[in-house]
């Protein structure tokens, strides 16, 4: 079941919530049609759960927000985007295990 603490990214509010954000933010670039996006997001969702307040993620759609897939040039999904202070300190891109991606979290709070 999807967490209510991922928000979902677009065009039209993802300088708002990423780039003017008060706290961390990780970034899961995805599509509906992505086997290794859909293995990933559980583990998005537990994530989003267990550093709510500390941490905000949020998914993209690239199908649908093919501007900001373009912006910051998503050539494979998943693709996992770490900002903070609106600035993007962080990458990974493919299934990573959670433990890898605690551990850029924890680099980046």
């Amino acid at each position: 079941m999807a967490s209510q603490n991922v928000i979902t990214l677009t065009a039209d509010n993802f300088d708002k919530e990423v780039l003017q954000s008060d706290v961390p933010v990780l970034v899961d670039f995805w599509a509906a049609w992505c086997g290794p996006c859909r293995m990933i997001a559980p583990i998005i969702d537990q994530l989003a759960d267990e550093y709510a307040g500390r941490l905000k993620v949020g998914k993209v759609n690239v199908d649908e927000e093919a501007q900001l897939a373009q912006r910051y040039g998503i050539m494979s999904i998943p693709t996992l985007y770490f900002f903070k202070n609106g600035e993007a300190v962080s990458q990974l891109v493919g299934v990573r295990p959670k433990a890898e991606l605690e551990r850029v979290i924890q680099t980046v709070l």
